[in-house]
């Protein structure tokens, strides 16, 4: 049988188009004598006939861009969509936040106990978690006592 034939029963076969069934160029005879459909699903089974895979969008360059965001990098106001809320989700915010004030209430602790003594180690804490201080240095200027 002519191998147009055989790459058109292949294609079926295989559920491709005629141009993504592949021929092995030494095994020409094998194919030839191909008669039924039954004879091509063993010649795919030897490997004589594959399918070939479809060609994709490579992502060589969406890893390397990934790479390079990672580090820190492409993420000036020139690539910037969005306000900053909806680039950074709140809880996200939210939690950082909270989890750089809880360190230096800790280090604050141990370093100047009397400071946070005087006004209670938990109560800062509850303070923190209810959203009362701003940032860090706003914590800091409630436990020395300076005006922020």
């Amino acid at each position: 049988m002519k191998a147009d034939k055989v790459r058109r029963m292949a294609a079926q076969v295989l559920k491709a188009a005629n141009k993504d069934v592949w021929f092995d160029g030494k095994e020409i005879e094998k194919i030839q004598s191909v008669m039924t459909k039954e004879d091509v699903r063993d010649l795919i089974k030897e490997g004589v006939i594959k399918k070939r895979k479809k060609q994709s969008q490579s992502r060589g360059r969406a890893k390397l861009l990934k790479e390079k965001k990672k580090k820190g990098r492409k993420k000036g106001r020139g690539k910037r969509r969005g306000k900053r809320k909806a680039r950074e989700e709140g809880k996200k915010q939210w939690e950082k936040n909270v989890r750089g004030q809880r360190k230096i209430l800790k280090e604050l602790k141990e370093k100047q106990p009397e400071a946070v003594k005087k006004i209670g180690y938990r109560k800062l804490y509850k303070r923190i978690k209810g959203g009362f201080f701003k940032g860090k240095d706003y914590l800091k200027a409630s436990v020395e006592g300076r005006k922020r």
